[in-house]
């Protein structure tokens, strides 16, 4: 009889997980999109179209990506930003970047690089809030950056070549 019970248990453990994990599934799904969000498309391992229609500018994007409050890029990547002596090694160089991969090819890497590796540890900058596990009060239901911060972002990478 105590054979029976041990074998119970994993099966019992499997249903107490999917009770707990399930709402919180379901209840991500029934959230609602920040009214600002503008939905992507992934092909080819890029987003083709900048997000909301927006133009980028390069200068703004550098700022975003030197900045510790917003992008913060040089917390993980090197980047050749004038008068900057720290910055970090987790993440690739991106000294040339806009010279090895397409506009769309940066945008998903920014957007959400877990489309490419979903072991990756970047944020996604413009994920789907709601599939954003545990985020900060701050960004609660919002993503990291707005449309417009991504774009510049993107428009200041591709100038790297």
């Amino acid at each position: 009889m105590t054979h029976c019970r041990i074998s119970l248990l994993p099966g019992i453990l499997l249903l107490q997980l999917a009770l707990l994990i399930g709402p919180g599934i379901a209840n991500a799904e029934q959230q609602a999109l920040p009214d600002d969000y503008c939905q992507w498309a992934v092909s080819d391992y890029a987003i083709a179209r900048p997000l909301c229609g927006l133009d980028g500018n390069a200068s703004r994007g550098m700022a975003i990506a030197s900045d510790s409050g917003s992008g913060n890029c040089l917390a993980c990547h090197q980047l050749p930003i004038p008068d900057v002596e720290a910055y970090g090694t987790i993440g690739p160089p991106l000294s040339g970047i806009g010279a090895r991969l397409t506009e769309g090819q940066i945008r998903l890497r920014v957007v959400d690089t877990r489309e490419i590796n979903p072991m990756s540890i970047m944020p996604g900058f413009y994920r789907d809030p709601r599939l954003i596990h545990r985020p900060g009060k701050r960004f609660a239901g919002r993503t990291f950056l707005n449309a417009q911060q991504v774009e510049d972002v993107i428009a200041y990478l591709a100038t790297l070549k």
